[in-house]
């Protein structure tokens, strides 16, 4: 076992703080690396030490691993967060932690690279029995090749690129007409985006919902599950809204696919906290997707129903020690919501907003969580993901639970830009999320910009409404005669309500 003393945090943000909040009560000291753009930066002020690593783009900075590992080595950091995004699926930059004698938070560069590719993770997985959408086993190129296995999966189809992921090389073909157009694009743009052009063809399911499992492993062999995530509220095939647990799994069924997820960590000998994805069709058939090996934005939501600090978890096992608990002595408690805070408008196709947080003012109260990055009066870099915070909230129940994160959105108070608040409220109000009858076509399905600028309305009316009858009552309450000194008109806490 070998004792982490400072960790440097290779990320920004409210992930950066996130992390070094947890350090800090372990004892343990903080770095952090910051851009240009990020001088001011909250992170950068909350850690004991900071670096700057580069200009403001991502490329001249955050991904700058080899500026990163040298600010190691000058500062004697023992160890390195990657966060999530960024370098934390990067193998080759993990190789490159461990070759310099640190320790890389997070699993092997053997596991990250062979869960990279979500053609050998199929391969990998194929041994324990994993049930798999069909499809190809293997990267294909051959345009009519692909087509034949195309008619052999059956209509309609998806191609997907290997490496890929946020939906980036992605195409849904319904049928042979549009396929070798299809295809292209597919290639092209997973080139584009990730290097590489490998692509495979799987059945597409109609009406999917989005289940994670959350999965933790030590280095001594040892693998739980921390039950499910939902995460079928997306726009771009990303997350928008994340749950725990989900609204429709059984026990049995919980049981089975988290048996499943820890299979998956087994086949790539994992290490640390990372997240296997599966499709569940309606008929509640579930399917091995990919395994993130990072910790996940919505691990939040996991940490409210467990009672566990993940990225705690994430240090002691990094240090070499064995996990503190059995599968059989985790125990699953209440319900968490988490809504991802975008600085993008959603009554504008989800388009990113930038600009100054006039006003910045949080929710607060029992069961509110906000992790963030940004406080009043600060900019939106236009370099980096459009996140300001992940608003998070806690019940007994489901149902508890999004009353409080309806409530706790209505005292969110963010001007100067757009964001996905209103979005939020509108999810959390509809009757197919409440029901729990909802996949990953609800925004197709349900949602039409001009049904904020409704609720917009219908808000404005109802201040106005409220407005209004105050104003009457404080009319009448001032035309009447005045009482006695010693009478109730006297009372501090009735002139205090009438002014």
């Amino acid at each position: 076992m070998r004792k982490i003393n400072k960790i440097l945090v290779a990320n920004r943000g409210e992930i950066a703080l996130r992390v070094m909040r947890s350090a800090k009560e372990m004892g343990i000291r903080t770095v952090a690396v910051y851009s240009e753009a990020d001088r001011n930066a909250l992170h950068v002020r909350y850690a004991d030490e900071a670096v700057c690593v580069g200009g403001p783009k991502s490329a001249d900075s955050y991904l700058r691993g080899d500026v990163i590992i040298a600010a190691c080595k000058q500062l004697q950091v023992d160890a390195i967060h990657p966060g999530y995004g960024f370098l934390s699926e990067n193998a080759a930059f993990a190789r490159k932690v461990q070759e310099a004698g640190l320790i890389f938070i997070g699993p092997s560069p053997e596991a990250i690279e062979l869960m990279g590719s979500k053609l050998a993770a199929k391969a990998a997985v194929a041994r324990y029995n994993i049930p798999m959408v069909p499809g190809t086993e293997e990267a294909i190129t051959d345009v009519e090749a692909a087509k034949q296995v195309a008619k052999q999966v059956g209509f309609p189809i998806l191609i997907k690129a290997s490496a890929g992921g946020g939906g980036k090389g992605m195409r849904i073909v319904e049928g042979t007409d549009h396929f070798e157009e299809q295809m292209r694009m597919a290639v092209s743009e997973a080139t584009s985006a990730f290097g590489d052009g490998a692509v495979f063809i799987e059945k597409y399911i109609g009406s999917p919902r989005h289940i994670e499992i959350q999965v933790l492993g030590d280095t001594h062999g040892n693998i739980v599950h921390l039950f499910e995530r939902e995460c079928s509220i997306q726009r771009r095939h990303q997350k928008v809204i994340e749950e725990a647990p989900s609204a429709v799994l059984t026990p049995a069924l919980r049981d089975e696919m988290g048996l499943c997820a820890v299979n998956v960590a087994k086949a790539c000998n994992y290490v640390g906290a990372g997240t296997v994805e599966f499709l569940l069709d309606e008929h509640m058939n579930f399917y091995f997707l990919e395994m993130n090996t990072r910790l996940q934005v919505e691990h939040p939501v996991t940490e409210q129903i467990t009672g566990l600090d993940l990225v705690k978890e994430q240090i002691h096992i990094a240090e070499g020690n064995a996990l503190p608990f059995t599968q059989e002595e985790l125990q699953l408690n209440g319900h968490a919501l988490e809504l991802r805070v975008y600085a993008e408008d959603p009554a504008n196709n989800f388009l990113p907003d930038i600009g100054r947080l006039a006003t910045y003012k949080r929710p607060q109260g029992l069961g509110v969580r906000v992790d963030d990055g940004f406080e009043q009066g600060m900019e939106i870099p236009v370099y980096y993901d459009p996140m300001i915070a992940k608003l998070v909230t806690f019940g007994k129940d489901r149902t508890e639970a999004i009353s409080k994160m309806l409530r706790a959105i209505e005292e969110y108070q963010i001007t100067g830009i757009e964001t996905t608040l209103p979005f939020g409220k509108f999810v959390l109000q509809h009757e197919a999320f409440v029901s729990g009858n909802f996949d990953t076509h609800f925004i197709d399905r349900y949602f039409r910009p001009e049904l904020l600028e409704e609720a917009a309305d219908e808000d404005t009316e109802s201040i106005a409404a409220v407005l209004a009858a105050t104003l009457l009552f404080q009319h009448t309450a001032s035309s009447k005669p005045e009482q006695a000194p010693d009478g109730p008109a006297a009372s501090n806490w009735r002139k205090n309500r009438l002014s």
